[in-house]
């Protein structure tokens, strides 16, 4: 009996705010979009929304779509493998920028690497990569740290280890904070690190509104600015 043919994984990119597709997402990739009927999605409504915007408007009630986000259980992302029977592929979205990239989108990713499915990552933008970028920060040696933690006293521990590693290991270090907690973060930073130590603020990257600056913290403290509940990248480099 013949084996039952396994598709593929794309990696969808998708916009890092309201941007129109066709601004950041490679024509390659928005050319795949009509091409794929199946998609696992860390939202619906916000994949329903980029999908129209990005040229499947009319045909979206034509589209199976699957949730996979930080409520999705093992058994639940294991049952996904089912979608790639009879040679199907599927597109693999998360809610901004790349997946599977501090997204839980890469539990699905190392599931097809076990089941020998085929993973196809796409260009697009990548807040981590742009932020990096314009930094002026050290791009030959730097290390992403995802979410620090949320209660004040680990983060701020947290914070002086980054900055020690970051000083003996001449290392930038990333790390992004739920929108709601940016303003505390900073205040953190400003409190426990070095005024020598250089930090980066890289908010609404690609938006019209886009504020990227590198100061020390030193000159921070004169002008503490206001991030609110912008989608933003921390960089640090101690000195």
């Amino acid at each position: 009996m013949q084996e039952n043919l396994k598709g593929r994984l794309f990696l969808i990119p998708s916009p890092l705010g309201d941007n129109e597709p066709k601004e950041v997402i490679p024509e390659g990739v928005l050319g795949l979009l009509p091409k794929i009927t199946t998609y696992v999605v860390e939202a619906t409504r916000t994949a329903r929304r980029y999908l129209s915007s990005a040229g499947l408007k009319g045909h979206i009630q034509d589209l199976e779509f699957h949730e996979l986000n930080e409520h999705t259980s093992a058994k639940e992302v294991e049952a996904l493998l089912a979608l790639f029977n009879d040679g199907r592929d599927v597109g693999l979205i998360t809610e901004a920028g790349l997946p599977a990239v501090a997204d839980p989108g890469s539990q699905l990713v190392r599931l097809c690497h076990r089941h020998g499915i085929e993973v196809v990552p796409m260009s697009g933008p990548s807040s981590l990569m742009l932020a990096l970028m314009a930094s002026g920060l050290n791009g030959q040696s730097f290390a992403f740290l995802g979410y620090l933690p949320a209660k004040t006293d680990e983060r701020r521990q947290a914070l002086k280890s980054i900055e020690k590693h970051s000083s003996t290991a001449r290392q930038t270090k990333i790390f992004i904070e739920t929108p709601y907690r940016n303003d505390s973060l900073l205040a953190d930073i400003l409190s426990i690190c070095q005024p020598s130590t250089e930090l980066c603020i890289a908010a609404d990257i690609t938006m019209p509104d886009a504020f990227i600056r590198t100061r020390t913290v030193g000159e921070w403290k004169r002008d503490v600015p206001s991030i609110g509940k912008r989608p933003c990248v921390f960089l640090i480099l101690a000195r």
